[in-house]
């Protein structure tokens, strides 16, 4: 007999090319429209914990949460779907009342608005001026007989009033001696709002662009996703003189880049069809498989004619299923990962690593010139996403040593911007370091590129060392780092801000 879902069910849910997810039967967000050839009572509407996406998923691919859970716990070990598992749980154990038809993002707004509120009604501790009582003076001299045992309690007592002191107003200035930050247990700064990110001057040629005379390609290219990479990607493209056709999740992203000459696409789907070749360049693995397998995802206008490049940091296992499921409707597909940050990708002097279909690799020169200074092919789907991942891992663990280093500096009483001074006088001095040296220094952390990111670069980094029983102890402990640090609220700054938690 059929199972029978109703509103706020919680189930495990099966899209294509996914493993079963934790998720809730939840009214449809406000942009997720009902597949046309779905019937009333085929499909259910599946808010999916950890991603916090939303998807239409036919009944016979939903089960109950608690008859399954400990079968299917066991079937997938990867991080995602622990994440998902925890958050599913953590939903059952508060029992809270999850408000459908509220998207992720407005529902976010709406919890940061009420931790505001909380914070402003918190009374304010002040401090009372304690006022010493008279002592009775004696001939022994009173003052002088106070035992030991009472002598450190008023110490402690006075050391602790200091502490409270310092606390009303915490510092992130780097100087000799360590300082207390806000008032919680655990000695920790305040949050540091990310700094604003200029807009991006989409018409204006870079130099370098003007230097490299690019003949541009008489193909028509769509490009998904105008994040920190994509958006400087996209202006290259578009001043190179290509044909592009663009698609973000957040679609006012996108008018700049219709201003500048490119075409809008309504969903992925939409710009696969009007473009030769579509490039994208999301978030993480699920993100890029939400691209392709989800509504209106690329799946659905792949055909023989049409190129896949897949820019988005991935582990070679996301790459070789996206892969397989384009080539089986008869499209290509290109794994082209890219080294570099926001600066580097505004500029186009990314480093372009690719792998895949050869034909394709050669249709998109023109791209890459626009995009980077160099641009490899490595053969077979895979080996791109592998070395990728093994120079980030090379980057991620660099930078946790830089962060320990400088905390340590200024723990030690050295001025940091010594230390650097010094260092750039080094055979270890490279932009690189250097950069990010600058960002501890200054402390505002603008970003270059996401902490977040660089933590799931180390996690999948970690990932393939598990399938090939390569031992990564360092990489290991430094993915620990970035992953309190990401939990301390920085994972949208920069990934110099790691030093936060070296420091603190």
């Amino acid at each position: 007999m059929a199972e029978v879902f109703k509103l706020g069910d919680l189930v495990w849910a099966k899209m294509k090319g996914f493993s079963p997810w934790p998720g809730r039967v939840s009214n449809p967000s406000k942009d997720l429209k009902k597949p046309a050839n779905a019937k009333k009572s085929a499909v259910q509407c599946i808010f999916f914990f950890g991603t916090n996406n939303y998807a239409w998923i036919e009944e016979s691919n939903i089960k109950p949460y608690h008859e399954y859970k400990d079968t299917l716990i066991k079937s997938n070990k990867s991080g995602a779907f622990k994440d998902a598992v925890e958050a599913i749980e953590d939903f059952i154990a508060k029992g809270e009342v999850f408000e459908d038809g509220l998207d992720p993002d407005s529902l976010f707004d709406r919890l940061k608005e009420d931790s505001i509120i909380v914070e402003k009604k918190t009374p304010k501790i002040k401090l009372r001026k304690e006022t010493p009582k008279t002592r009775r003076s004696d001939s022994s001299g009173g003052e002088g007989r106070r035992s030991a045992k009472k002598q450190r309690r008023e110490s402690s007592t006075s050391n602790s009033n200091r502490d409270t002191l310092e606390s009303v107003s915490p510092s992130l200035n780097h100087s000799s001696s360590p300082r207390k930050s806000a008032s919680t247990l655990l000695d920790r700064p305040a949050n540091i709002a990310r700094p604003v990110t200029p807009p991006l001057d989409v018409e204006t040629l870079s130099q370098t662009l003007k230097e490299k005379n690019i003949l541009p390609s008489t193909l028509k290219f769509g490009f998904l996703g105008l994040g920190i990479m994509g958006s400087g990607i996209v202006k290259n493209l578009i001043n190179s003189g290509h044909s592009v056709i663009v698609w973000n999740r957040t679609q006012e992203k996108c008018t700049d880049f219709v201003k500048a000459g490119a075409e809008q696409g309504l969903t992925p789907s939409d710009v696969v069809l009007a473009a030769d070749i579509t490039f994208s360049c999301v978030a993480d693995p699920q993100a890029a498989k939400d691209m392709v397998f989800g509504n209106c995802g690329v799946l659905m206008e792949i055909s023989p004619d049409k190129g896949y490049v897949e820019m988005t940091g991935i582990d070679a296992e996301t790459s070789q299923d996206i892969a397989e499921a384009i080539n089986a409707k008869g499209g290509r597909y290109l794994e082209a990962q890219v080294q570099g940050s926001k600066t580097q990708a505004q500029e186009g002097t990314l480093v372009i690593l690719a792998a895949g279909d050869r034909s394709l690799f050669d249709e998109c020169q023109s791209c890459f010139e626009a995009m980077g200074k160099n641009s490899f092919y490595l053969g077979e789907v895979g080996n791109a996403s592998k070395m990728n991942l093994v120079l980030q891992l090379m980057a991620g663990v660099t930078l946790a040593g830089l962060a320990e280093s400088m905390a340590l500096a200024d723990r030690a009483g050295l001025q940091q911007k010594d230390v650097l001074e010094v260092l750039e006088l080094t055979s270890l001095a490279c932009p690189a370091v250097l950069d990010k040296g600058k960002a501890i220094i200054e402390g505002g952390f603008p970003t270059q590129l996401p902490l977040q990111h660089m933590q799931k670069d180390l996690r999948l980094s970690l990932g393939m060392s598990d399938q090939l029983e390569q031992p990564l102890p360092l990489a290991a402990a430094a993915n620990e780092v970035y992953k309190h640090a990401k939990r301390l609220g920085y994972g949208e700054h920069d990934a110099s801000a790691v030093y936060i938690r070296a420091r603190f």
